[in-house]
């Protein structure tokens, strides 16, 4: 069983993160940086970072700002700042972690796959080159027609944050848009920390980015992490009807790696994760998998020295 580690990391703002550790059982191959997504934390993926611990990965995750244990009170719930205050959270967390004497990896789901590629692209770099490889569960490159909001809901909810950046507002997700599995659509409901509360200011950051992967603004080229070399896994289900799946292909085309695959997992829902066994250990494997495929060879320049 993997050993579990529970702390606090406190970023340049003051701001404390919860965070937590899936440790391995024997030495670690490597090791795997997670975001998760909106309304969620990390402590909702108990069916994917223990078995990835079991296989040699070790897990690092954190509440992100305005979600989960890093929020509170009411008041903080999805007073996330805007985009560059996301990229430097992410940023801080990350540099607990490097340099890294085992291959580094970074991965998101949903929100955090829409950050993960923003930080592949606009990232430090002096961060970036000790990231072996970037990993994607359901990015959110653009709504699923069946959750995308209608345009004059965008207009006034963008123009309102400009006054009230930190208004808070409700947006629900379809939890059978969510998850297949009545098991954990009854957890995730019933969880008092995916509260689908969003600022104004959090919410239009959020679908900026999101329309920036859209739109081609955010291009992803070779060179964006260890060695020069971009490497790229994006797994995403058929039946997702919260992130547009035809979208993120899309975007994926457009990415410029020649170590890059696109897995389509035919019949999944939107937490590929949480699909019902054992459609979801198929997923867990193939992430396991590739994250080891490419930890053979050992840490590149001085992406592993330690700090002087």
């Amino acid at each position: 069983m993997a050993a579990i580690e529970e702390g606090w990391h406190t970023v340049e703002d003051g701001k404390k993160l919860y965070t937590k550790t899936w440790k391995t059982e024997s030495p670690a191959k490597a090791r795997l940086v997670f975001l998760h997504g909106f309304s969620d934390h990390c402590n909702q993926y108990g069916n994917l970072f223990p078995a990835l611990a079991s296989k040699g990965i070790e897990v690092y995750a954190f509440d992100q700002r305005g979600w989960g244990r890093s929020a509170p009170e009411k008041s903080d719930r999805g007073n996330t700042g805007p985009t560059t205050r996301v990229l430097d959270d992410i940023t801080s967390f990350l540099k607990t972690v490097i340099p890294c004497p085992i291959p580094l990896f970074l991965m998101g789901h949903s929100m955090g796959g829409g950050e993960t590629y923003l930080y592949a692209a606009e990232g430090p770099e002096d961060i970036r080159k000790h990231i072996r490889g970037y990993l994607f569960e359901s990015p959110f490159v653009d709504f699923d027609p069946k959750s995308k909001p209608s345009p004059i809901t965008v207009f006034f909810g963008r123009f309102a944050g400009r006054i009230m950046p930190h208004h808070q507002m409700v947006n629900r997700l379809d939890i059978k848009l969510v998850a297949k599995d009545e098991t954990r659509r009854k957890q995730l409901f019933d969880d008092e920390l995916c509260h689908d509360t969003g600022t104004l200011e959090g919410l239009a950051g959020l679908l900026d980015r999101t329309s920036h992967l859209n739109t081609g603004k955010i291009i992803i080229g070779e060179g964006a992490g260890e060695g020069g070399v971009t490497r790229v896994w994006v797994g995403h289900g058929t039946k997702d009807g919260v992130t547009a799946f035809d979208a993120s292909k899309k975007f994926f085309d457009r990415i410029e790696a020649k170590d890059k695959e696109f897995k389509a997992y035919e019949g999944y829902f939107h937490r590929l994760h949480d699909e019902p066994s054992p459609e979801r250990e198929v997923f867990v494997n193939d992430v396991a998998d590739w994250i080891s495929a490419r930890s053979i060879e050992p840490v590149q320049g001085d992406a592993g020295k330690p700090k002087l």
